[in-house]
């Protein structure tokens, strides 16, 4: 059985990579290249997002799609944001327990210490 912060590293995290995906090739127009550039992976790996074979089972309620799309901006300008968009990202998921809908949908258990 997982981990509920194995959930995090297992399943948030590559979905909120392949928001950013997403994001950048489908709604901004970057090549699959520079989006590989900014998430750090290669190029496969965001095709493989962008087409949801990678990542596919997390799907993000609208409002955090609307942070992620605010993230993907902030890190095109400056890439360093990269990590430190991603855990904003995993704290809102956790602040809006979204978080447990993920554990509730994998069969783990919530941990209120690690979920909010």
């Amino acid at each position: 059985m997982l981990h509920p912060q194995e959930v995090i590293v297992w399943y948030l995290i590559p979905a909120v990579r392949r928001e950013l995906a997403k994001t950048w090739t489908k709604k901004m127009n970057l090549s699959n290249k520079k989006a590989a550039e900014l998430l750090r992976v290669t190029q496969a790996a965001v095709s493989q997002y962008s087409k949801s074979k990678r990542a596919s089972k997390v799907k993000f309620p609208e409002k955090i799609i609307k942070e992620i799309e605010k993230s993907a901006e902030k890190i095109i300008k400056d890439p360093s944001f990269l990590v430190l968009e991603i855990q904003r990202i995993i704290e809102l998921s956790r602040k809006t327990r979204f978080i447990c809908k993920v554990h509730e949908e994998l069969g783990v258990p919530c941990n209120k210490e690690v979920c909010y």
